[in-house]
């Protein structure tokens, strides 16, 4: 695909947070142009995610994984379709699909990661060509395969004042600090675990998905010992680029608390790590912009704010969206692998240039 050509494509997420699968469509040439469209979030049924839950830490030739890549697949063509008809777009206007799939297994200090998702089956469900197995190249050559929106983030924030650092809260928590001296000018990092384990935790506890608002945590006490059990890590010390699976960490130091506790120590976590993660920015940035669940935990934000000491704010406040930004990033991906553009950067991953990636899948292929 010719550099600057501007088409139609859309994206699909389905992050270690296992809520649901968001569909995005955004209109963009891949590089600086950025127009995104309509999209929709489609929870998991409790079936569903406690199978694709089942399939953690797992290959994809594993017994019982294909099967879930399979529903996962058809349940993403189902809801491309779905945002198609709800918007009244046809098939024929979207040239390009980019596929993440669900990441089951991160290892890159094996040089393996595995996102399960049959991108030819997707193809041929959808008739749009797909994109999909982005992280392996990057892994491959020695990058750590995530974060890998920042590209992204830095096209939405030509315009947003700088320093600037994009924290996506979802169930690993990861930051984009994007300077003011170009596109190129970023930083990218997994920070440490985000809602993965509070959720985990919530689930265990409370029988409930999520500590909704931080209301849990809210009326809870931060153990100071717990907290500083699970700060005495390594990959705390180490320097990025740095990625985490999502089951690097667990809440085993936290057995024998209550469910309150429990939850404002993960809380703390969370926070305790983003704010070690900004010793490494090049520059202090002036705002932190949030995205993913965790920027609608009030509880969370607040403390977050407070610990930053700089405005802390939901990315919707400069016209983002921010339950949908993971999906339109696959989207401006998509459409930079098939124009033969960097997918990643030293800075990102670390891996040791610029690298494109991506594996094409026709519909005719089959």
């Amino acid at each position: 695909m010719p550099v600057g050509k501007i088409v139609t494509a859309i994206g699909l997420m389905s992050g270690t947070s296992l809520d649901g699968i968001d569909v995005a469509l955004v209109k963009t040439d891949g590089v600086t142009i950025v127009r995104p469209g309509p999209g929709i979030g489609i929870p998991y049924d409790p079936v569903f995610r406690e199978r694709l839950r089942g399939c953690l830490g797992k290959t994809a030739n594993q017994p019982g994984v294909a099967d879930v890549a399979r529903e996962l697949t058809l349940r993403s063509a189902a809801a491309v379709h779905l945002l198609l008809d709800q918007n009244g777009v046809s098939r024929s206007d979207i040239d390009v699909i980019g596929f993440h799939g669900q990441t089951t297994l991160h290892r890159p200090e094996r040089r393996l990661t595995v996102q399960v998702g049959d991108g030819a089956l997707l193809a041929r469900e959808t008739g749009v060509p797909v994109v999909c197995d982005f992280r392996s190249a990057d892994v491959a050559a020695g990058g750590q395969g995530a974060p890998f929106a920042p590209l992204y983030h830095a096209a939405l924030a030509d315009t947003v004042d700088k320093p600037l650092a994009v924290l996506n809260i979802g169930g690993v928590a990861n930051v984009t600090w994007i300077g003011g001296r170009g596109p190129q000018d970023i930083l990218a990092f997994d920070t440490g675990p985000g809602n993965a384990l509070l959720d985990d935790w919530t689930a265990a506890a409370i029988d409930r998905p999520m500590d909704e608002g931080g209301r849990l945590a809210r009326g809870g006490a931060v153990h100071g010992e717990r907290l500083a059990a699970l700060l005495d890590n390594d990959y705390f010390r180490q320097p990025p680029p740095k990625s985490l699976d999502r089951d690097d960490f667990s809440t085993d130091a936290l057995n024998g608390l209550s469910a309150a506790d429990g939850a404002a120590t993960l809380t703390a976590l969370s926070i305790a790590a983003i704010v070690r993660g900004r010793d490494y920015f090049p520059a202090p940035a002036s705002r932190w912009l949030v995205c993913g669940g965790g920027r609608k935990n009030g509880y969370l934000m607040e403390q977050l704010a407070g610990a930053l000491a700089v405005p802390v704010d939901p990315v919707e406040t400069v016209g983002w969206d921010g339950d949908m930004l993971e999906a339109q990033a696959f989207a401006y991906l998509a459409v930079r692998s098939l124009s033969g553009l960097a997918i990643s950067l030293p800075t990102t991953t670390g891996a040791p240039e610029p690298l494109s990636g991506g594996t094409l899948f026709l519909p005719e292929a089959g």
